[in-house]
């Protein structure tokens, strides 16, 4: 298949491609570099990825076929997409009417990678798929939950209208290989700070939840799920088992053998105090669960970043 991947330098598309790749697809990559690990550039080059330099939120052109898009892209991490909340809410409107476009042109089938924070700071734990969510439309995260569930709406309107062909994904937090030092998400954090003995930076009193899925595992459902027959979702993918985060501090410090200690700031607006999917309709409609466990996969990020440490 000839396959395009949107975001493909960040964090998720990076694995997204190395998946694609294994699985023999001809491969284009868009991303304008804005938030991605710069090496990942090298690394797509290397895969034998076509990387095409360029912003979702002006028109695209891609020349030849394309069968399948998996639209990934925008700025996830709280840090950056508080910092740019324009391009932010711009990439979950512009942009992915830029997408459905395309696919309407190519005649291809479009995923969208959502996210569980249309779900917000939640009232009802597990978050099921028909939960409508608890979101502040005008908060200091609204740039992305709203986009995120425009994204979502926009592209419920085409499919009913127009039939176009699509997929709805809403990825709770994910980790692993891949993700930038400096994030600013929880595990990359506090791994970070860690393997520099530095005090692990916690807010509120630590009691808040999320959960956390091994990005490979997250990169597989999300490909059962493009190639998935008579179901466009939304589907929920993710980890459901929950941890707080004094719990996750300590696993850290004690898995990296560090003498950091806990500190602890407020908590920040519009911060949900737990997050933790139903996945029950991934289960039963994708045959898909996690399948690596928490502890093996932070580990395997662990070495990531000591490896990253020494170059």
């Amino acid at each position: 298949m000839r396959i395009l991947v949107t975001g493909g330098l960040g964090f998720l598309g990076i694995n997204m491609l190395q998946l694609l790749k294994e699985n023999g697809d001809d491969v284009i990559c868009i991303d304008h570099l804005g938030s991605c690990d710069k090496r990942h550039l090298k690394i797509a080059k290397d895969l034998g990825v076509n990387v095409i330099e360029r912003d979702i939120n002006e028109p695209i052109k891609i020349d030849g076929n394309i069968d399948q898009i998996y639209h990934m892209a925008s700025r996830a991490s709280p840090v950056d997409y508080q910092l740019y909340p324009v391009e932010t809410a711009l990439t979950g409107s512009i942009g992915i009417l830029n997408m459905i476009k395309l696919s309407i042109e190519k005649n291809a089938r479009l995923l969208f990678t959502s996210t569980s924070e249309v779900y917000g700071d939640p009232k009802k734990v597990p978050q099921r798929e028909d939960y409508w969510g608890n979101v502040n439309p005008i908060g200091v995260r609204s740039c992305y939950d709203e986009s995120k569930r425009f994204s979502e709406a926009l592209l419920m309107a085409y499919h009913r209208q127009f039939g176009v062909d699509i997929k709805i994904v809403r990825i709770f937090n994910s980790f692993g290989p891949g993700l930038r030092i400096d994030d600013g998400r929880v595990i990359s954090n506090f791994i970070n700070q860690a393997l520099k003995n530095k005090n692990l930076t916690l807010y509120g009193d630590g009691t808040q939840t999320r959960s956390f899925c091994f990005v490979r595992d997250t990169v597989e459902g999300l490909h059962k799920m493009m190639n998935s027959e008579s179901f466009i979702g939304p589907v929920n993918i993710g980890n459901p088992g929950e941890i707080t985060m004094n719990k996750l501090a300590k696993i850290i410090i004690k898995l990296v053998k560090s003498k950091s200690k806990l500190v602890y700031k407020p908590l920040p607006n519009d911060d949900p105090k737990r997050r933790v999917p139903d996945i029950e309709l991934a289960m039963e409609r994708l045959y898909w669960k996690p399948r690596i466990k928490f502890e093996d996969g932070i580990n395997k990020t662990i070495e990531h970043y000591k490896m990253l440490r020494k170059l």
